[in-house]
């Protein structure tokens, strides 16, 4: 049996690194991070998100690495009406919510927005 502590990071394949770092940096508020030899990544709390710009995927990389197929759900230390506020001020569409959903550890309440590349990014709070 292994065990296991939790999730380091993930890759987005990306159509333009530039528009995915404007929209989870600049209007999410999260931060940017270069490594390696230039490589960009999403700071997220203690995770990060990988970018991967379609078409040049770092090896080794998904089967079939596509821009808009993610689905991914971040907690926020923001109150979640707060976050409603934030996003309508930056003219972020919400798809859907606030709505109750199931977390890793409990309940939680949520927002789902679009990413530019379309992703579905759920924001949520543990209630």
């Amino acid at each position: 049996m292994i065990g296991f502590v939790g999730i380091d990071h993930f890759v987005l394949t990306v159509k333009s690194i530039e528009k995915s770092i404007h929209f989870y940096c600049t209007l999410l508020g999260m931060e940017e991070v270069t490594f390696g030899e230039g490589r960009k990544a999403i700071l997220c709390g203690d995770q990060k998100f990988n970018l991967h710009e379609v078409g040049k995927e770092f090896k080794p990389h998904a089967l079939h690495p596509t821009p808009g197929s993610a689905d991914v759900c971040v907690i926020a230390s923001t109150p979640i009406e707060d976050v409603q506020k934030h996003l309508m001020q930056k003219r972020i569409e919400i798809c859907k919510g606030p709505v109750e959903r199931t977390g890793a550890k409990g309940n939680i309440v949520s927002l789902y927005v679009r990413d530019p590349d379309r992703n579905l990014v759920e924001i949520s709070n543990y209630i």
